[in-house]
């Protein structure tokens, strides 16, 4: 990303990706998935895509091409992160370098997943999206975007559109917060809830602590 990336817009450079359906498997193989958390993913990326059967770099895969080498905006197809509910395919996607997504519609749970953990999802209408795609095409390399989340806007040097979103997770956004972030903001209520909820029912606070205690454990 650029040096003008902050908490309320998103500049970078976009590789297209057009491929409809690409479901959550082809975005994070499930060879990728043996670790119990969430480090080493970014090699396993589109791994199909970008690899041949006999683990060669495929040459025209435009995120092999040198030109692309600093892409951190995808530009892709409808229904993007379809399939499976796998997270990895959202952490694999940010520590490849991805940053944002820009695409027509995404599957509801990579969506979730996605935002939830500050990967920047922006859903364009389809006629913009193809807009967008057809000045990627014309591009000689990246497309240069921004995604400005403030005023909910994806613009180029040829084309701008307003993109969908929450107004919960724009808030997010703008606040530089994940989910357990924003969660934490309402920690004062969740206290108050707390502290009545022991007071009304003191026998089931610390229960399974004063258990393992009576226990000699």
């Amino acid at each position: 990303m650029t040096a003008d990336n902050n908490n309320t817009t998103v500049c970078g450079q976009a590789a297209l990706l057009d491929i409809a359906n690409l479901d959550t498997d082809q975005i994070m193989p499930k060879q990728f998935l043996r670790g119990i958390d969430k480090a080493g993913l970014a090699p396993g990326l589109l791994y199909d895509l970008r690899f041949d059967g006999t683990g060669q770099l495929r040459p025209d895969f435009v995120l092999n091409q040198p030109a692309f080498a600093g892409t951190d905006v995808l530009l892709a197809g409808s229904n993007y992160g379809c399939g499976s509910s796998r997270e990895h395919a959202v952490w694999g996607m940010q520590q490849y370098g991805f940053k944002a997504v820009v695409a027509s519609s995404f599957g509801e749970i990579f969506y979730s997943n996605a935002m939830n953990n500050r990967l920047l999802l922006a859903m364009v209408s389809e006629p913009d999206a193809q807009a967008f795609m057809q000045e990627a095409r014309a591009a000689a390399g990246p497309l240069g975007m921004d995604i400005d989340v403030e005023q909910r806007q994806v613009r180029t040097a040829g084309h701008s559109a307003p993109f969908t979103i929450s107004e919960r997770h724009r808030r997010m956004f703008l606040d530089g917060l994940d989910v357990i972030g924003a969660s934490l903001t309402y920690q004062d209520q969740i206290s108050a809830f707390a502290a009545q909820h022991w007071a009304a029912q003191p026998w089931v606070k610390d229960v399974a602590r004063l258990t393992r205690e009576r226990l000699g454990a």
